[in-house]
């Protein structure tokens, strides 16, 4: 794989795609656009997808240093700070409509995680101490107000009551806690970690660590559950490809980023064993893509946007934990192809999110809803830049 490849997918393809995207008028970026990717102006403003806006272009000017780069992280910083923050209850909505009024005023841990995601980029990008502040604001929230004495819960009301959690919750079930949640409030702390290094935040990385050690992670089957109730009981037999390899890489990064030797040795079986189970369980050796998820006997062979972004990273990173198993290396280099061919839409440069086991795209996709951005994507693009060294 070539390092330039990555960086010219991200500069000729991404950013133009979601530079397009951007509401001058009202804010923000636009919540939706339609497989030709033209946007619908009044569609509601998800915050996870403004959220991870603002982490994608703060991060891509931190390898690229584009002026323009951080113009538009300035652009959605504005919009979620001005728009997306309640100030009487504190925590940001789960959406705003067209003109930044709210829209639904719904609390969720998973939301507040992205917003400190992003604030911690967008402080690293531009040294802004205010951003620093607003994602410390939001780690109190979580820790203060999402947490009981097991762990984390998800979903609240506008002033965090207790709600059912219909929003992070799929295949038939209603649960308590998700392992998607868990591992990105993990994501966010490692990324505000990162930024400032607060001993406070460095604990709380290493207790859910630990939840993913003794709760999440099914060591006899090397996956993760899923969907658990308040008891951490697993509600389903399902088995999340996507999630298992995204888990393995995200697990090992924030333990590097902790520079503790003694959480990376103490992961490291889960890692290994998370990425060896994707990459058995899952693998199409015929469409050489990672399949989508086991519902009990029930394989889903669908080809999703995210989960090929997610192996491209995480089975290069197996390759760099094991540089013997030269099947991860192969992996990633045939998903990554694979994404070139057909899941690149070639009119506008974004992917198109679902490719049927035939390779041929489902009919009329949105290519921008409030759960499809450039985050996995833009994130494989750099992180796949950053690992092949073309930048330092």
């Amino acid at each position: 794989m070539d390092a330039e490849v990555f960086q010219k997918h991200l500069e000729s393809n991404l950013i133009p795609f979601w530079n397009r995207m951007k509401d001058d008028k009202n804010g923000g970026f636009y919540g939706y656009a339609d497989s030709d990717g033209k946007p619908d102006e009044k569609s509601v403003k998800g915050v996870i997808l403004n959220s991870r806006i603002l982490w994608f272009y703060s991060s891509a000017y931190q390898i690229l240093h584009s002026p323009e780069l951080l113009e538009m992280a300035d652009h959605a910083y504005k919009f979620l700070t001005d728009f997306c923050f309640d100030a009487q209850y504190g925590g940001v909505y789960w959406s705003v409509n067209y003109d930044g009024t709210v829209c639904d005023d719904t609390k969720h841990t998973y939301n507040q995680a992205f917003a400190i995601y992003a604030l911690s980029a967008y402080y690293q990008a531009s040294r802004r101490k205010e951003a620093l502040n607003f994602a410390y604001v939001l780690y109190h929230v979580i820790e203060e107000k999402c947490r009981d004495g097991n762990g984390y819960l998800e979903a609240f009301s506008r002033n965090f009551s207790p709600v059912s959690n219909e929003k992070l919750s799929e295949n038939g079930v209603i649960a308590e806690r998700t392992m998607n949640t868990l591992l990105h409030v993990l994501e966010a702390y490692s990324e505000l970690y990162k930024a400032d290094t607060f001993y406070e935040v460095g604990d709380s990385i290493r207790s859910i660590l630990r939840l993913f050690e003794n709760k999440i992670y099914n060591s006899e089957k090397q996956i993760c559950d899923v969907f658990f109730d308040s008891d951490y009981h697993s509600l389903i037999d399902l088995e999340s490809f996507g999630h298992d390899i995204e888990t393995s890489w995200l697990i090992d990064r924030s333990c590097r980023v902790l520079g503790d030797k003694a959480y990376q040795k103490k992961m490291q079986s889960m890692i290994n064993g998370l990425a060896d189970s994707a990459y058995r369980n899952a693998f199409d050796n015929v469409q050489n893509a990672l399949d989508n998820e086991r519902d009990g006997d029930n394989v889903d062979h669908k080809k999703i946007w995210w989960v090929q972004a997610e192996a491209v990273v995480g089975f290069y990173n197996a390759y760099q934990e094991n540089p013997r198993k030269t099947e991860y290396l192969e992996a990633s280099e045939s998903i990554w192809n694979f994404i070139q061919h057909y899941v690149i839409d070639r009119k506008s440069g974004e992917w198109i999110e679902n490719i049927s086991p035939d390779n041929t795209p489902e009919l009329n996709q949105a290519l921008v809803h409030s759960w499809k951005c450039p985050y996995h994507n833009g994130r494989m693009c750099i992180e796949m830049i950053q690992r092949l060294s073309l930048i330092s």
